[in-house]
């Protein structure tokens, strides 16, 4: 299970944080206000008050250790990005940031933001889920809780055919393309990939390492799909 840094708990914050722990995950939340942290404390493995702008600080507490970092601060832009570039100039991997519109959004992306969180659209359960989900690469929601998304096959499909994995019966999803890297060789000798898209499997498609599986199902189906 991944460990994960939660800053900023407000309302989003402080319910991603909770889901996160109950789903088993290593959760360490942060805040500035000391009765936010306090409410936490016995709900998380470790709740601190600290200045997420202090790089030192941030260190101290193991930050720099985590997988993922959310950074849920929403009234005070200008702590959340400069936090956000000192938690990417610390090495955390994955680096979750709250915006609230389009320009702060793409400051945040400029500033090394992996991901845009807007609580305003998304709910802290969805995050959660998508978080806890690793094998899911991206979701669109098409209706209240139906999603498309993208998967990486999972070994255990390598070499077998949609029709042998019946994956529509096993995990009550259906696989409605799929995208391959696939090598070429161009005129001079010299080989590149390139991107190809199976637009419409059939039941003897085969799978192959590294495909990428775009299905479509219940978000309860997506997120029980078998993760590689």
């Amino acid at each position: 299970m991944e460990s994960f840094a939660v800053i900023g708990l407000g309302r989003f914050g402080m319910r991603l944080a909770r889901l996160l722990a109950e789903a088993g995950a290593d959760v360490l939340a942060i805040d500035r206000e000391r009765d936010l942290v306090e409410d936490i404390r016995d709900s998380v493995a470790l709740a601190v008050c600290i200045d997420t702008t202090d790089e030192q600080a941030l260190r101290a507490q193991g930050v720099d250790k985590v997988n993922v970092a959310v950074v849920g601060i929403g009234t005070d832009f200008e702590n959340a990005a400069l936090t956000t570039a000192i938690l990417k100039q610390i090495g955390v991997p994955r680096v979750l940031s709250r915006a609230t519109s389009g320009i702060r959004a793409r400051i945040l992306s400029r500033i090394g933001a992996d991901d845009i969180v807007n609580p305003e659209r998304e709910s802290a359960e969805r995050w959660c889920s998508r978080l806890l989900s690793p094998t899911i690469m991206s979701r669109i929601e098409l209706a209240e809780g139906y999603s498309l998304a993208q998967a990486a096959a999972p070994e255990s499909f390598f070499g077998k055919t949609l029709g042998e994995l019946a994956v529509r019966q096993k995990y009550e999803v259906n696989v409605v393309a799929i995208r391959r890297t696939a090598e070429e060789t161009d005129a001079d000798g010299a080989t590149k990939n390139r991107q190809v898209v199976i637009s419409v499997p059939m039941a003897d498609t085969v799978i192959e390492k590294g495909d990428i599986l775009v299905i479509i199902g219940s978000d309860e189906a997506i997120e029980s799909f078998p993760i590689s």
